[in-house]
């Protein structure tokens, strides 16, 4: 409960010792135009007047007044006031633990969401936020003097203050809570004010209920005050935050801070004055400032580079007022500057999931240290602090409905993250499950931003897989994925995707499809995980199945299948003498073992004609069947025990062998009658599929469509989704191969058909 937060105890808190140690940088260029904190017991004095007259508003919520109408100047301001009358009697009488009047609790929290840009109907909720739960006052009572909206988010808020969001959390109460939120983001604004100033004022609660509530703040707010862009209260609260569970690394931290204050020199300022100059001969007119890093980041920063300098204690901000002053500001520092062009990154053309934009960008000085510089409107910078707090009011006149490029209505109150959110929400089949992820969610700081090749773009978080892109882009569809290319080049679903990748996603046709068991190990967003976990539910694996899963099963019956079809071909073409002297064959110069292994029947003379066996003129040909050459391929061939030529596509990885072995090439070369539609041949193929349901029918009815016969096929296990097929054909005619190899590569989820290079398998 909000009532039992109390002011630090010491004069060294905690917010205090954060602002005197910046305080030599942000005098230069401070954080946001503002005023210094508020004195809270003044303001309970204020509060203790009590109303002031109907016509002019009360002197303790004065200040308020100031914050909101600089950013609304036309707002109507007659419901503050009543909002404070009600507030300020209905918690007359109630203290907080330091000995504060209660009212300055929500005053202060108002307070905050006024500096942030919140509208009046968020100010009036935030003064009453309080009173249903600890006083007399009811929702309906709100409700009819303040509207629905204002009873709604009381109503909202009042619930969460009512959720456990450590490890017992109840996950049923917990979604109730996060709909809420998703239905009005306003919910979840005034939460993260409300719990803003409870940390600010942790510091007379006993150690082990602080570090709870940090902890609390730390693992369920701070991510999300991320999620919902909200910067200006998430970096505060991860300072108190570390200052309260991590008190030795924080003070180590304040002290290279304060001493970095104390320095003579400021490369910061240098290089901001260096810039001012370049950007007014330029003629781009833009605010350049210094942006001091909060404490995590410096921590951050001292872990990740060890000895800090100057320049790594901020950060130089550039405001300008258009977009395009944006690009022109960075081609202007890039040329009259040195770019450290790997840490350049574009958050204008492609936002980031928190509907954060800004372009990153850093310059180096001659003295190696480098300054990060961050350029964007500012409208950017608006947001980039408060925002879904500085977009306004989702239930004022709906803002022209735009589209996405995958078709889904653009909400501008509502961030990718939080509508993904609902989406989890309805589609998670409990509510444990829906908890599980969202917890695994929210433990993932980083994003990753992956393209589409329409243009789009998908927000992941880092470690993502082509599973979780899949998912983000189709939703439950996503089913019947069967694989994807990454940067132009064939991947398995389970490849781990990297920031700025372009993701190409292969759908099947077959409206059965349904997600591999295995997908559930690749899978780290919620929306995949829960997906596939609703219909893994719907379809429970049968029992005795050895959790093969269903794809390896399909195969395994098709398998069998095929081999009995082959078995019937090769007894009908009567073909077992030439299978049974495809063994490999011991050659009398070198003892090496030739690799006959299902080489074709001997063919007429008339199919390969010999030209190198003046001595030999009628002598025995075979196609050898590592590579089964069909006209019009190059070969070449080889003698053989017994007088017999083979002949093999010179390409093939045998003759790179026999050549080695010292063997002598025999020319050969196709006969006139060879490519007649009359003379038929045989091939073999090899298949690179995705695994799914069904896909060995399809081959084999693509197969049987194009005339051919299938002497043997060989599927070998599915690994990462990927299934290969090697099939021995006989076609009626060579002519007739390139059509087939075609329209075994339409068949769905076939990627790739090649000939065969290597020996096949004896049948």
């Amino acid at each position: 409960m909000s009532a039992e937060a109390t002011n630090p105890a010491s004069p060294g808190a905690v917010t205090d010792a954060v602002t005197s140690a910046v305080a030599p940088t942000a005098a230069a260029a401070p954080r946001r135009r503002g005023r210094p904190r508020i004195d809270l017991r003044r303001l309970g004095r204020a509060a203790l007047l009590g109303p002031a007259a109907r016509d002019r508003l009360p002197d303790a919520i004065s200040h308020v007044v100031d914050a909101h109408r600089a950013h609304h100047p036309d707002a109507d301001l007659e419901p503050l006031r009543r909002a404070y009358v009600l507030a300020e009697s209905s918690h007359r009488g109630q203290m907080r633990k330091s000995g504060e009047p209660y009212i300055t609790h929500p005053l202060a929290v108002t307070l905050i969401l006024a500096e942030l840009g919140a509208e009046t109907t968020t100010l009036t909720a935030s003064l009453l936020h309080d009173t249903v739960e600890d006083t007399d006052v009811t929702l309906d009572q709100v409700g009819e003097q303040f509207g629905e909206e204002v009873r709604y988010l009381v109503d909202g808020v009042t619930k969460l203050e009512k959720v456990d969001y450590g490890a017992a959390a109840e996950p049923e109460t917990f979604r109730k809570m996060l709909v809420a939120t998703g239905n009005d983001v306003r919910v979840m604004s005034i939460k993260l004010a409300d719990r803003l100033h409870n940390m600010r004022t942790l510091g007379v609660m006993r150690p082990e209920k602080q570090a709870r509530i940090a902890k609390v703040t730390r693992d369920v707010l701070i991510p999300l005050a991320e999620r919902l862009g909200v910067q200006a209260l998430k970096t505060e609260l991860e300072d108190l935050v570390f200052a309260i569970l991590r008190p030795e690394e924080y003070e180590r931290t304040r002290e290279l801070i304060v001493e970095n204050a104390t320095r003579a020199d400021d490369p910061l300022a240098e290089i901001a004055d260096e810039m001012r100059s370049v950007l007014r001969e330029a003629g781009i007119p833009a605010e350049v400032l210094i942006r001091p890093r909060h404490f995590v980041s410096v921590h951050r920063v001292s872990r990740k580079r060890g000895r800090l300098r100057g320049a790594d204690f901020g950060r130089i901000l550039v405001l300008v007022n258009e977009d395009a002053d944006c690009y022109g500001v960075l081609g202007e520092l890039h040329t009259c500057m040195t770019p450290v062009v790997s840490e350049f990154k574009d958050f204008i053309a492609v936002p980031k999931f928190n509907l954060y934009q800004s372009l990153h960008t850093a310059v180096a000085r001659p003295d190696g240290q480098v300054v990060e510089v961050l350029i964007r409107t500012h409208r950017m910078h608006k947001v980039a602090e408060a925002g879904v707090i500085a977009l306004g009011n989702p239930y004022a006149a709906p803002p022209e409905v735009q589209s996405a490029a995958d078709g889904e209505r653009v909400d501008p109150t509502r961030p990718g993250w939080l509508s993904r959110l609902l989406e989890w929400q309805r589609a998670a089949p409990d509510p444990d499950t829906f908890w599980s992820t969202l917890r695994e969610d929210l433990a993932q700081d980083r994003e990753i931003t992956v393209l589409r090749p329409d243009g789009g773009a998908l927000g992941l978080p880092e470690g993502a897989t082509c599973v979780d892109a899949a998912y983000a882009q189709y939703g439950e569809d996503a089913h019947a994925c069967i694989g994807a290319r990454v940067n132009g080049r064939l991947a398995t679903l389970s490849t781990v995707l990297r920031d700025g990748d372009t993701v190409q996603l292969l759908m099947g046709q077959d409206p059965a499809s349904e997600p591999s068991r295995e997908w559930l190990e690749h899978a780290h967003t919620p929306g995949a995980r829960i997906a596939i976990q609703r219909w893994l539910a719907a379809h429970p694996e049968p029992e005795g199945s050895g959790g093969t899963g269903e794809v390896v099963e399909l195969l395994e019956t098709a398998e069998v299948a095929v081999s009995r079809k082959a078995m019937e071909a090769t007894e009908t073409r009567e073909i077992r003498g030439a299978r049974q002297t495809g063994v490999a064959r011991q050659t009398g110069q070198t003892g090496q073992t030739e690799p006959e292994a299902a080489v074709a029947p001997t063919v007429p003379a008339t199919s390969v004609t010999v030209t190198a066996l003046a001595d030999r003129p009628g002598a025995p040909v075979r196609l050898a069947g590592c590579c089964t050459p069909v006209p019009p391929d190059a070969v070449t061939g080889f003698a053989v025990r017994g007088g017999a030529v083979t002949v093999h596509r010179v390409e093939c990885a045998v003759v790179a062998r026999m050549k080695g072995a010292g063997r002598d090439e025999v020319g050969v070369r196709w006969g006139e009658a060879a490519g007649s539609e009359t003379s038929g041949c045989r091939v073999t193929l090899v298949a690179e599929s995705f695994g799914r349901p069904h896909l060995l029918a399809d081959l084999t009815e693509a197969i049987a469509l194009e005339d051919a016969e299938i002497v043997s096929a060989t599927v070998e296990p599915p690994s990462q989704q990927r299934v290969r097929h090697t099939y021995t054909l006989q076609l009626p005619a060579a002519a007739r191969l390139p059509a087939l190899m075609r329209a075994m590569r339409n068949v769905p989820g076939v990627y790739d058909v090649s000939r065969a290079q290597h020996p096949a398998s004896a049948h």
